[in-house]
């Protein structure tokens, strides 16, 4: 039998991808309710462009009439209510990241992010106060922050289908301990392939994170970083150290609230620890109890970790040669 990969379906008409993400982002519509706005050039702003159907307040299906790089200039902000949708072509995005900021209801799918440069620019900065955000299918590298960070109460996110290569600190959720109000953040990371990033798949402080049927290999330091009172259910990974490395690391750090300092919690159930890979775990008993997914939410789609897995991870996720469905439907009514 061969695997089920989630959400096949979402290819077979433009707008079956909303509403369509598994976990914590489950809920992201992104712009389901408005009308298509065609990319027509690769310029940083002006008509036409990416950043201005960004920055538009009315919800937007983004597509893309080019295929090519953007450099950008600057974080490019994106609203609430946007489909950034680059099946169809091949969009890269260079220079700088995408910005999520106080927005909701966000898709981002199947785009290519390599070379941002300068301080604390990330290939997607999601901050603060976001919500319902869905980024699927994108290939991210060689950013000179993060790949994909998550922090200021920046909450119900699903990362999915996503390929992580040639980077250092490649995803962080919670960026400080004395941010307390991160303890609402909820992330979901699934069938996502870490690909010889050396740390943070992720670094978690305070927030709940489910991983499952993700592929990590060859990293540096470690694969996954529990700190200051984090949560993470890892379930049916594959994790590849290459040689005796181990998977798991704590960091102890005090929380802004707090007199005593403390690490995060890692569950593990089902993994597969291969090719020198030392679990790291520590003595469950010994720490606070953790959350299971299946108290948000009832159904999520699972394998066990196997070489077929491996397999389908390196070359179904990250950017994928897709044409652009037709959008058979109208545009759904504001509710």
């Amino acid at each position: 039998m061969g695997l089920s990969l989630p959400y096949a379906h979402v290819d077979s008409n433009l707008r079956a991808l909303a509403g369509q993400a598994e976990g914590f982002g489950r809920c992201a519509i992104g712009g389901l309710h408005g009308p298509l706005y065609h990319v027509t050039t690769l310029a940083d702003d002006g008509p036409g462009s990416l950043r201005d159907g960004c920055r538009k307040k009315e919800p937007l299906w983004i597509v893309f009439e080019v295929s090519g790089t953007i450099e950008l200039s600057s974080y490019l902000n994106v609203s609430s209510h946007k489909t950034i949708d680059g099946r169809g072509q091949k969009i890269k995005l260079t220079g700088k990241g995408l910005r999520l900021k106080e927005c909701e209801h966000v898709i981002v799918c199947n785009l290519d992010f390599e070379g941002g440069r300068g301080h604390d620019v990330d290939g997607i900065q999601i901050k603060p106060h976001s919500k319902h955000i869905w980024i699927d299918r994108c290939s991210l590298r060689d950013y000179d922050d993060g790949l994909i960070d998550i922090t200021r109460e920046s909450t119900d996110i699903t990362i999915s289908r996503c390929h992580f290569s040639q980077h250092d600190k490649t995803m962080l959720i919670g960026a400080d301990a004395s941010h307390t109000g991160d303890r609402c953040i909820r992330i979901t990371i699934h069938h996502c392939f870490f690909d010889g990033t050396r740390q943070r798949h992720p670094r978690v402080r305070f927030g709940k994170v489910h991983l499952y049927n993700n592929y990590t290999r060859y990293w540096g330091i470690y694969a996954i970083c529990a700190s200051v009172e984090s949560q993470i259910y890892s379930q049916c990974n594959i994790y590849e150290a290459g040689q005796k490395k181990v998977a798991f690391k704590y960091y102890t750090e005090k929380a802004g609230d707090k007199e005593e300092a403390s690490s995060g919690c890692i569950i593990s159930e089902g993994d597969l620890f291969i090719a020198g890979t030392q679990p790291g775990l520590l003595d469950v008993a010994a720490q606070h109890t953790t959350f299971h997914p299946s108290e948000f939410y009832p159904t999520w789609t699972v394998e066990p970790p196997s070489d077929s897995l491996k397999q389908v991870l390196q070359h179904c996720s990250g950017w994928q040669s897709l044409p652009l469905p037709a959008d058979q439907l109208p545009a759904a009514k504001q509710q």
